[in-house]
């Protein structure tokens, strides 16, 4: 369990988690950069708003990732089931 102090948009936080400190430093890295990405796609939002846009951006970026995960797990599956019918055939 790791423990990290990280700054997002400029305020200090410890972080305490299951993670190493470089790992938490990383993923509060990226937070910090997707909220700035909402800043300056809409300057004048509050910071909940900022909050809540980043939230929505984040977990639209998980979606598709999983999707696309699912897509290549099954890819895959159908590759070696495939590949077991092949094998039978030479048994």
């Amino acid at each position: 369990m790791g423990n990290a102090e990280v700054h997002i948009l400029g305020q200090k936080y410890v972080i305490k988690g299951e993670g190493s400190e470089e790992h938490i430093k990383h993923i509060a890295d990226y937070v910090d950069k997707k909220l700035k990405e909402a800043y300056a796609s809409h300057p004048n939002v509050t910071p909940l708003k900022a909050a809540i846009l980043t939230a929505l951006n984040i977990a639209d970026e998980l979606d598709r990732i999983k999707a696309e995960y699912n897509a290549i797990s099954s890819n895959i599956k159908n590759i070696e089931d495939k590949a077991d019918a092949m094998i039978k055939l030479f048994d």
